[in-house]
């Protein structure tokens, strides 16, 4: 293999993989951050042991990163520096919730890599998101267990699976609008469930940095991200309570009253609108093209038209603060 590879040609990275190894770098960079924070304000040796391990593997990344912007001659991206962090702030979250979040994390590198491995050609990027890849399966492996052991992994909805196989027989297998819709599918009640449990979890992000929020702008915008989020849980909570489907809650998302924030404000920012945002349009597109019932293909729509909006607001935010590192752009061949 090692032979094969030290004979094909050398080829320039593509517009695809440098946006990819642009934004991977970003994410290291943020994550390296709150990893610092977390471990040091985190009591839990078990939990502690997981931080370290996506710590250390956030700082291999980011090496890896510079490697290669300097090999080819790319400008490094600036990211998140000391500034955008006090590891010596008071307590903030739970160690439970610290451990939500970096669950979280793990379905963000796991919902992003894959696509970013799929779209690259050169065997060395290729490479770099495979390592990211197989990291996150096996620590996220390592959280879900340890979270089962603690007893706070909240588990999708069980339901009663008929045996025998069954076709539908006619259009109204797609109504929900009116009387008679058919009863919630597999797909439809788990891809219901995680976007649930991924609102529960991101409106508990909008409460505390809206709190942590330096300036009145952004302590306004997260507050309208918590507000918005409350309506997608109750728009989609209803829809699983007709059905009488039970799902589970988490009952430690809890947050300290902190005068001094431990992130600055682009860091809160830039994880609301790439990890909050990105992950949830994900999840949401998902439930979108493999549900079958016109009121939850619609519910959804709505949701997401409103998130694309308030997203679009934090984008704008984040420019006019000139906290937006642009990618590396093509010269411009009109001049």
């Amino acid at each position: 293999m090692n032979n094969q590879n030290s004979h094909m040609p050398f080829l320039e990275l593509t517009a695809t993989e440098v946006s990819n190894l642009w934004s991977s770098f970003l994410m290291n960079s943020m994550q390296q951050r709150l990893f610092e924070y977390f471990l040091a304000s985190t009591d839990d040796s078990k939990i502690k042991q997981i931080i370290e391990k996506m710590l250390t593997q956030a700082q291999e990344s980011l090496n890896a990163l510079k490697e290669i912007f300097n090999k080819e001659n790319l400008n490094t991206p600036q990211g998140f520096t000391e500034e955008d962090v006090r590891v010596d702030a008071t307590k903030v979250f739970s160690d439970t919730f610290i451990l939500y979040f970096c669950f979280d994390l793990t379905h963000l590198s796991m919902s992003t890599y894959p696509i970013a491995l799929s779209d690259c050609t050169r065997s060395d990027i290729r490479n770099h998101f495979q390592v990211n890849i197989a990291f996150s399966v096996k620590i996220q492996d390592e959280i879900v267990e340890l979270m089962l052991s603690k007893g706070v992994y909240l588990k999708p909805p069980h339901i009663a699976i008929d045996s025998e196989v069954e076709f539908a027989d006619n259009s109204m297998y797609f109504n929900g609008f009116f009387g008679g819709s058919r009863p919630l599918n597999a797909p439809e009640i788990a891809n219901l469930a995680r976007i649930i449990h991924r609102a529960q979890f991101s409106k508990m992000i909008f409460v505390t940095f809206s709190k942590l929020a330096k300036t009145k702008e952004l302590k306004q915008h997260f507050g309208k991200g918590r507000d918005g989020i409350e309506k997608v849980l109750i728009s989609l909570q209803e829809v699983l309570d007709k059905e009488n489907i039970p799902i589970s809650a988490s009952g430690d998302y809890q947050i300290s009253n902190v005068e001094n924030s431990p992130f600055s404000d682009k860091l809160m920012l830039f994880f609301v609108n790439t990890c909050l945002g990105i992950f949830c349009f994900v999840m949401i597109n998902q439930a979108m093209t493999s549900s079958l019932r016109t009121d939850i293909v619609s519910k959804l729509g709505k949701i997401s038209d409103e998130m694309q909006k308030f997203y679009g607001l934090g984008l704008i935010l984040a420019i006019k603060e000139n906290w937006f590192e642009q990618p590396p752009q093509a010269v411009d061949r009109k001049v």
